[in-house]
């Protein structure tokens, strides 16, 4: 490595509220216990790519005593489906998600209840999973085929409703005081970049990602969820610039705006950090969004760690890099820090005389 190249690290922390900001927001779902022992669920969720169809086939075959692979999740027409609200705010799997397992919930109880008076045994004696029933310490058991086939002879249907609801309050206009998210979570990231000083380039050589999610539904969903924010990040730090003049776009349309391809991507290390909800009935939270918020600021800081000079607008682009270093005059900012730092303690000087 020539003197021309510098490298650097630095890294950022962040918190972000999951599902609407300062109101209440709300899911509903239903859900059946069917013939040869599948499940359906109805819902008016929408998929984006974010996998919220796989995370809810899983909550409702845990929920269910069931396969993933033998739920079937109805089509998301509002007109016939309880409401799920939009695809956004990191509220998929903690709306959505908390609907559909408590709807699942009551269809499994349903049949419980049924199967336990059948066989005369204590309903919270009874388990379910992958598709067979059992009763704890004896020997009755049944494949849900059966259990579901036993239940409707006996005149019930297993279904269920439910819906959930995260509590949040208005903020106060004058001093912003006010609780606008039930939940949060909490990300740091690590970056790592190397700074060609001649032509201002700059690349990303690892990111290190290590994210709250409450309960890790889909660990690889999370992981992809993660590593397509930090993309994102990447590409919202250096490259992606969007310029208006006077509210109008000037940005010379999309073949000129930049985005990370595959080559400027490096290797992300994510870490999934499970620290449960406790108002989650899953003690789930959400990842969507987060994992996008601390990545700009670490690749900054890995800049500035690198070359001194210390970006201030986004994106980094190498013709920002090559101005900033002819700008730049060793120490300034040391200077800077020392003056702030002496205004600050005359202040305090002055406080406390007063």
């Amino acid at each position: 490595m020539t003197n021309r190249m510098k490298r650097g690290r630095g890294m950022a922390a962040s918190w972000y509220g999951i599902a609407r900001t300062a109101t209440i927001d709300r899911a509903g779902a239903w859900a059946e216990l069917d013939d040869g022992g599948t499940g359906k669920v109805v819902t008016g969720v929408t998929e984006i790519g974010e996998g919220i169809l796989t995370v809810l086939a899983q909550v409702a075959a845990e929920e269910m005593g069931i396969r993933p692979e033998d739920v079937t999740i109805g089509d998301n027409d509002t007109s016939r489906a309880p409401e799920a609200a939009h695809a956004g705010a990191t509220r998929q799997t903690y709306m959505i998600g908390n609907s559909v397992a408590l709807a699942a919930r009551e269809a499994r109880n349903a049949l419980f209840e049924e199967i336990a008076d059948h066989w005369d045994v204590p309903v919270e004696s009874l388990r379910a999973f992958n598709g067979e029933l059992w009763a704890e310490d004896t020997n009755l058991r049944m494949t849900m085929e059966d259990a579901v086939a036993t239940c409707k002879g006996r005149g019930v249907v297993p279904v269920g409703s439910a819906s959930f609801t995260a509590h949040g309050t208005g903020l106060d206009p004058v001093d912003g005081s006010g609780s606008p998210w039930q939940a949060y979570v909490f990300g740091t990231q690590v970056a790592e970049v190397e700074v060609d000083t001649w032509t201002g380039e700059v690349q990303v050589l690892g990111i290190w990602a290590a994210h709250d999610v409450g309960r890790a539904i889909n660990p690889r969903g999370v992981e992809g969820q993660i590593e397509g924010g930090v993309v994102q990040g990447l590409g919202q730090a250096l490259m992606e610039e969007y310029t208006t003049e006077k509210g109008h776009a000037i940005t010379h349309g999309f073949a000129k705006y930049i985005l990370p391809t595959s080559l400027d991507i490096p290797q992300i290390n994510c870490s999934i950090v499970e620290d449960p909800d406790p108002k989650s009935p899953l003690r789930a939270k959400g990842i969507g969004e987060p994992a996008l918020v601390p990545t700009a600021p670490a690749i900054m800081n890995a800049i500035y760690d690198a070359i001194g000079v210390r970006i201030k607008s986004l994106p980094a682009t190498p013709e920002k890099i090559l101005e900033a270093l002819r700008n730049h005059v060793p120490g300034r900012e040391q200077i800077a820090q020392s003056a702030r730092l002496e205004r600050a303690e005359a202040a305090r000087h002055q406080s406390a005389k007063a």
